[in-house]
């Protein structure tokens, strides 16, 4: 760590952000250094390497090349199969991370080594001293904070597989933590640790609710994760109640490690309590969820999660169930190949929110893809990036776009992570990005080519048109749709009615709106899309004619949580899934389509001026 020490608390934590974003050209040239210095002598490095030098900057600036997963896989699966660490790293290799695999199509191994897990902790220890700042007494109570782990595998030689969260989660780091008054959960570690996740989901919701009144923080790692939770909660409040008024744990609960932990939890029966929440819950059940986290836990004071990027759709649905009375904050930019950097100001309008990359992290550079406001898309995934185009961190430039390219100490050389960002501004001289997008989400019919920002925008105006109808959309997904010519884009949503009266659910109030003839605002949903797509998207619909309209499909309340429950049972991780923006998954899209309400397509081509 720069030859530092890891364990920064408090002020302690704050001076050194200060210290490496002031002088990021010297921390990012002693990391890379230190890099070479460990692994110069690899099999990989080696042959770009000449003997004898070591921790020659130019001569990896000059040689290395720039790859990606495909090219470094062949290292990765030897070291599985029980060849040395040393194919990569000058470190013994200690497990391999699995990416979640629902962004590239399939999971990704990336090597990890023993300090990795300091630099994650030094992250993580930042992100209090950091919130402190802005939002006081977080130290008085409690955080409700949904974390879960995934069952591990092995790979042939022994070396542990499993997700870059539950190798934390079950590290000493996190397991033999010294007692913080910030990192006081409700949720016992045993009851985090426990491999079913439905069991986990449980007795983390149970633990929340015996500790409403001490809740300050509400939150789980992505959105998703805890919008499944709230869902979790409307079908179980009631067995919640029960357990709460008798004092005991439902029989569902069968992990001894859970029903041990939990014995201390619901050690005694709180009828009182247990009427609180019957009364809020019954109130809700039938009509509206709105708001109901706020009066399920008064005190807290924000929600923290993921929301950037494709997570970025969940914002309308955290507000209505908050009710629009918390914050949004999000914390930290990271990956199963490295952690990047921190939220500086974490109660930021969740469209402004912006990352400082910390440059004792790895070593950072950057491709261009544009300047000006303008994205330029003009590198694919399989092409070859010449070196002398990038650009390290100090010499990115405000407002320009880039595709982030990391160099780890666990062996990855110059190594894509596919994620486009830009550069909003700076703190001290250390550039600050906003995440835009992942450049390999694409929909292409012909010669369109629309990205997850681009789908996402377009989407974000249609929704608009769903509010006279207290309709919300609460989840989507799409795919390019070639069984016939010409092809067209699928857009699958889940919509949910509010505001519906105690004589009707919500069910209903859906069906009623989907089957009313005089309202076509699901087409026009379609056509507000297409309108808010690009030139040539616009073109291959208009003139050239090589894509059809495209098609909005109804699914059930329910068929993305189904659908979260299909990667996970695959080998996903509850904690790092994010819906895919586009599935090819043959049974992912069975799945969806045998869920589908109703079908509407574009009543009219997209407007396009030549």
């Amino acid at each position: 760590m720069d030859g530092k020490k890891l364990e920064y608390k408090g002020e302690e934590a704050l001076k050194e952000i200060e210290r490496l974003t002031t002088e990021p050209d010297i921390v990012q040239e002693n990391i890379l250094r230190e890099i070479l210095r460990s692994n110069c002598e690899t099999e990989y490095l080696s042959k770009y390497m000449d003997k004898g030098t070591k921790d020659d900057v130019s001569m990896f600036k000059k040689r290395v090349p720039v790859i990606t997963y495909k090219d470094i896989r062949p290292f990765i699966q030897r070291i599985a199969n029980g060849e040395d660490s040393s194919l990569l790293t000058g470190h013994p290799i200690t497990e391999m991370l699995c990416s979640s695999g629902t962004s590239a199509g399939e999971p990704k191994m990336m090597p990890s080594i023993a300090e990795d897990l300091d630099r994650r902790t030094f992250l993580y220890n930042l992100i209090m001293p950091i919130i402190n700042q802005y939002v006081p007494g977080l130290d008085e109570g409690k955080a409700m904070f949904l974390y879960f782990v995934k069952a591990e595998m092995s790979t042939p030689c022994g070396l542990p597989a499993r997700a870059v969260l539950t190798s934390y989660y079950k590290s000493k780091h996190f397991k033999c933590r010294a007692y913080d008054a910030f990192s006081n959960y409700t949720s016992p570690d045993q009851v985090i640790l426990c491999n079913d996740s439905n069991q986990s989901m449980y007795c983390q919701l149970l633990s929340g609710l015996v500790n409403r009144h001490q809740v300050l923080r509400l939150g789980a790692v992505f959105a998703s994760a805890l919008l499944r939770a709230i869902s979790f909660l409307e079908r179980n409040w009631g067995s919640f109640c029960n357990d709460i008024r008798l004092g005991r744990l439902d029989p569902c609960i069968t992990d001894p490690e859970c029903r041990s932990a939990m014995s201390s939890v619901v050690s005694s029966p709180n009828p009182g309590l247990a009427e609180e929440i019957e009364e809020i819950c019954g109130e809700q059940s039938g009509g509206s969820w709105k708001g109901v986290l706020c009066k399920l836990w008064p005190k807290a004071k924000y929600i923290e999660a993921v929301i950037t990027g494709s997570m970025a759709q969940y914002i309308p649905a955290l507000e209505y169930y908050s009710g629009g009375k918390l914050p949004l904050v999000c914390t930290m930019y990271a990956s199963s190949e490295c952690y990047f950097g921190v939220n500086l100001k974490p109660l930021s309008d969740p469209s402004d929110v912006a990352f400082t990359l910390m440059p004792n992290m790895c070593y950072f550079e950057f491709i261009p893809l544009g300047d000006n406001g303008t994205l330029v898309l003009d590198v694919a995934e399989e092409d070859e990036v010449p070196v002398d185009r990038l650009v390290d961190l100090v010499h990115v430039t405000r407002g320009s776009y880039y595709e982030l390219v990391v160099t780890t100490f666990a062996g990855l050389n110059r190594y894509r992570i596919g994620d486009v960002l830009l550069v909003t501004g700076f703190h001290n001289k250390t550039p600050q990005f906003q995440f835009i997008c992942r450049r390999n989400v694409l929909l292409s019919i012909d010669n369109d080519k629309t990205n997850e920002e681009d789908l996402h925008k377009s989407i974000s105006v249609a929704k608009k048109l769903l509010e006279p109808h207290n309709t919300l959309l609460v989840e989507y997904t799409s795919y390019a749709d070639t069984s016939r010519v010409p092809g067209h884009y699928v857009l699958y949503w889940e919509l949910l009615v509010h505001h519906v009266s105690s004589s009707t659910s919500t069910s209903s109030a859906l069906m009623s709106l989907l089957e009313n003839d005089n309202n076509n605002v699901l087409e026009e949903c379609c056509i507000a899309v297409e309108e808010e797509l690009d030139y040539i998207y616009r073109r291959c619909r208009t003139n050239d004619k090589s894509v059809g309209p495209l098609e909005i499909r109804v699914v059930k309340p329910g068929s993305f949580e189904a659908l979260m429950d299909l990667f996970i049972s695959q080998g996903g991780s509850i904690n790092q899934y994010k819906t895919p923006r586009c599935i090819n998954s043959a049974k992912a899209l069975n799945l969806l389509d045998s869920n589908v309400l109703a079908s509407f397509f574009s009543p009219r081509d997209p407007t396009w001026i030549p």
